[in-house]
Parts: structure tokens; C-alpha cells; sequence
């Protein structure tokens, strides 16, 4: 099944999204001018018909109340000099009215220019009795079409037939349709061009961003250039694009150094304990304080290496802790981290806090806090004087009387793996402070390290304001904070 709709998907045509991008504006633009000139042609048609039927429709009204007002017969409908006005005069003054006087049994009287053919219905609105008495039609006069009204003179004297061309206004608007789809023919085809040119410098950079992204599948690349010109979307997605791969590109560095920096630091116990292994074979022969050495190394060794491995797996969560944030008061866990860490080394360990509550992930501070805890410890070997922990809102500072950290060791004191020369003979791997530093990063603040007046050091993190909450939670149980290791 996957194979198959892998093929299909292999045989269907790729269609570029410049080529995407210009016929759908060509086709919107189609949809919208075609609608917009066939709206607008039907809006002009109707408006010129409506117009010229009204105006037909007047001069058939002006005749109506001429005959029902007046008791008039034919001949006062026949043509007269310049000189004198008729009532046919006012029938063809307002428009080009082609007038037909019958007489009686609807015979014609006078022709009208040119002459109206006379119906049935014609002669008998000639002989009706009824003044005014209209009926309307029309009709196809030497290939010219007319809208004719006929309209009677009562008594039976007579009738006046009116007629109005129309055919004429329907060629012109014939010719007028004929040219919106003409115009609208040749905007479609601009609005294709004027796509595939938008397309082009649109979709231009889509493309090359794409060629960049598949480049850099193909081949691993991160440090690939990527296009970030411009501040519209695109522009913006470039250099999303480049922040990412500039972050991929530190975050491999940072895996390759780790690596690096694991197999240095795991090679020495590990060399020691395949030292060790082989005195095994000949342990029995071995005398009895060499043979406690071996052992007491062996068990040194192998802590060492758990202790290394279960940091390495701690610094290598890192931001991907599954740990949900809690409301939590720092405190609290000061005081939970202080109480596992007396039971650890012995010490005296006074927490000074000020009821902050912040929202964290609880178990990851903790263990930020231990290893703070146990640093101090270490190096403070004297014990004389007790280790504090001071919490001022979201900053956490662990003091000791120790020896203090050298000038020069203080940058570094928080990479992977460090350890000052005066560390080198202390257990430890190095990266204790490494994973405060972690643990501060990831809640949007930072890892700190100092030397206090009067001898010892200060270390400790910072937390993000924002994770500041106002109101007192409840002390976390068992479940809320792991033991840190």
C-alpha cells in the first residue's frame, strides 16, 4: 500500500507554486471581470431599454389623453405646413415616432415613413367606440424591428398607430456586448501576466528557500547561506529558517563537544577498572593490604562511572524534561535539598528564605539546588562554619567558607566537564555545575559564581521573573520533586 501511493506520488505531476500562484490570479481576476462586466452590461441594457420604453410609452400617453379629451377624427392627424403645429407634431417631437392615421374599417388615411403594416387588431381598434381604446405589439418592418401602439379616435372614426424603432439600440448594444467581453478578454489575459510576474517575485524566493531546505537534507549541511531578504512573511521565514539552522549548527557543535568530553572523562575510570580486572586473575596471591586497595579502588572507580553516567543522562534531558511547571515555593525546595544534603555529608546547612512561590518544574531546581549543596560541601572541607542558602525572590545564592573559586577559573567554572587544578584530586566529573547552569537556562535565567568577602565562594542561579506567583501554594509532596541523584 505505502509503495503504491509512493509511486502514484512520484507520477503525479509537480506543479511549481509560481505556476500555482499565477492562474489562480488569473482565474480570480477572470471570475471577478467576467461577473463585473456582465453585471454592467445588464445594468446599461436594462436602463437603455427601460429608458426608451418609457419614453414610448409617454408619447403613447400624450396621444391617449389628446383623443379622449378631444372628440378628433383623422384628419387632424394628416401632415401640415412648417408653418402651423399638429397634433401629430407633438406625437414625433419627442422622438423619432413613425406615426399612421387610419380611417374608417382601417383604412389608411396617411402613410406613415415607412409604412406601418395594419393587423387585424388595428382595424378593429379603428371601428371601436370607445375614445383612447390602446393595444400594443410589435412588429418587423423592412428588416427593422418596431414597438407599435395603436390607439382609437372612439366612434368608430378611426385610430392613430405610433411606432418606435428599437432594433438600432439593440445593435448598438449588441456591439456593446460585444466589446465588454472583448475588454474583459484582455484584462484576464494582463491579470496572467501581471500574475506570473508577481508569481515570479513572490514565489522566487519560496523557491529558493526551498532549494536551500532540500540542499540541506540531502547533504547535512547547517552552515548553508539562507536568503533572508525582505520583512514581509517571507523574509521573516528565512530568517526563522536561518535562526534554526544556526541553532541545529550550535546544537550539533555542542552534542559533538559533549561527546568529545564523555569519552575523555569516561576513559580514565574505565582505564583503571581494565587495570584493575586484570590484577583479578591473581587476586588470591595478591597480600592482603594490596588486595583491599584493589578492591577500594575498584569500588571507587565504579562509583565514579555511575556517578558520570547518570549526570551525562541528566545533562542530556536537558530542555526535554517531561516534568510539567507547579506552583512551588523555593523554600521549600531549599529545604528539602538541604535536608537530603545533611544526611549526605554531615553538614550544617541554615536556609534563609522569603517565602517566593514561583512556577517551576520542582525537581529540576531541586537537583540544581543538591548540586549547588554538594559543591559547596566539597570544597569546603573545614566545616567550621556552616553553608547557607538565601533566597531573594528569584534569586537563589549558595555560601561556603571554603578556599573560593581562582580568577581564572571563574568563567569556566560551569562548562561541561571543567575542573580547576585544585579539583582534579576531589571526586567529581565536571559537570555538576554544568547542569545548574542547564536548569537556570531553561527557566529563563542564568547561573552565577562568586567569591564572598572574608574567604569562600558564592554560587548559585536565577530564575525568570515572570515565574514569580503571587499567591502561597501547597508544599510539595514526594511526588512533586525527585530525589536529585
Amino acid at each position: 500500500m505505502d509503495s503504491t501511493r509512493h509511486r502514484f506520488a512520484i507520477l503525479r505531476p509537480r506543479r511549481s507554486l509560481g505556476t500555482v500562484f499565477a492562474v489562480s490570479f488569473a482565474c480570480v481576476t477572470a471570475a471577478t471581470t467576467l461577473l463585473g462586466g456582465f453585471l454592467s452590461y445588464n445594468a446599461a441594457a436594462r436602463m437603455v431599454r427601460v429608458d426608451q420604453d418609457d419614453v414610448f410609452r409617454g408619447v403613447v400617453s400624450d396621444l391617449h389623453q389628446q383623443v379622449a379629451q378631444h372628440r378628433l377624427s383623422p384628419s387632424d392627424y394628416f401632415s401640415v405646413g412648417p408653418d402651423r403645429d399638429s397634433p401629430r407634431d407633438d406625437l414625433s417631437r419627442r422622438i423619432r415616432t413613425d406615426v399612421q392615421v387610419l380611417g374608417r374599417a382601417g383604412r389608411i388615411e396617411e402613410h406613415g415613413y415607412p409604412a406601418l403594416q395594419v393587423r387585424a387588431l388595428d382595424r378593429a381598434a379603428a371601428a371601436h367606440a370607445k375614445a383612447g381604446h390602446t393595444i400594443y405589439y410589435k412588429a418587423q418592418i423592412q428588416g427593422e424591428r418596431y414597438r407599435v401602439a395603436t390607439v382609437a379616435l372612439g366612434g368608430g372614426r378611426g385610430a392613430v398607430q405610433v411606432a418606435q424603432q428599437y432594433s438600432d439600440t439593440e445593435d448598438l448594444l449588441r456591439q456593446l456586448k460585444a466589446r465588454t467581453v472583448e475588454l474583459s478578454a484582455i484584462v484576464i489575459v494582463v491579470a496572467g501576466l501581471a500574475g506570473w510576474w508577481l508569481a515570479r517575485r513572490i514565489a522566487g524566493r519560496l523557491v529558493r528557500l526551498t532549494r536551500v531546505a532540500e540542499y540541506v537534507a540531502r547533504t547535512g549541511r547547517l552552515d548553508t547561506e539562507v536568503p533572508v531578504a525582505g520583512q514581509d512573511e517571507v523574509g521573516r521565514l528565512g530568517r526563522a529558517f536561518d535562526g534554526m539552522l544556526g541553532r541545529l549548527a550550535a546544537s550539533e557543535e555542542i552534542q559533538r563537544r559533549l561527546i568529545q568530553d564523555a569519552g575523555h572523562e569516561l576513559r580514565t575510570p574505565l582505564t583503571s577498572l581494565q587495570a584493575n580486572a586484570a590484577l583479578l586473575d591473581r587476586i588470591d596471591r595478591l597480600p592482603p593490604q594490596a588486595k583491599a586497595d584493589l578492591i577500594a579502588d575498584m569500588k571507587s572507580e565504579t562509583r565514579e562511572l555511575v556517578n558520570l553516567v547518570n549526570e551525562l543522562v541528566e545533562l542530556a534531558a536537558g530542555d526535554r524534561d517531561a516534568e510539567r511547571p507547579t506552583e512551588v515555593a523555593l523554600g521549600a525546595l531549599a529545604e528539602d535539598a538541604a535536608a537530603l544534603a545533611r544526611r549526605r555529608t554531615g553538614r550544617e546547612i541554615l536556609v534563609a528564605e522569603d517565602g517566593t512561590v514561583v512556577r517551576v518544574r520542582a525537581s529540576a531546581v531541586q537537583r540544581a539546588l543538591s548540586n549547588l549543596l554538594e559543591n559547596a560541601a566539597k570544597f569546603d572541607q573545614d566545616g567550621t562554619e556552616p553553608i547557607e542558602v538565601a533566597i531573594t525572590g528569584t534569586r537563589v545564592e549558595v555560601r561556603d567558607r571554603g578556599p573560593g573559586i581562582a580568577e581564572a577559573d571563574l568563567p569556566r567554572v560551569f562548562d561541561r566537564f571543567y575542573r580547576a587544578d585544585s579539583a582534579r584530586s576531589l571526586p567529581g566529573s565536571g559537570l555538576g555545575l554544568a547542569i545548574v547552569h542547564a536548569v537556570a537556562v531553561t527557566h529563563g535565567g542564568n547561573a552565577f559564581a562568586g567569591n564572598r568577602p572574608g574567604g569562600g565562594a558564592v554560587t548559585g542561579f536565577t530564575l525568570d521573573p515572570a515565574s514569580r506567583v503571587e499567591r502561597p501554594p501547597a508544599r510539595p509532596t514526594a511526588d512533586s520533586a525527585t530525589t536529585p541523584r
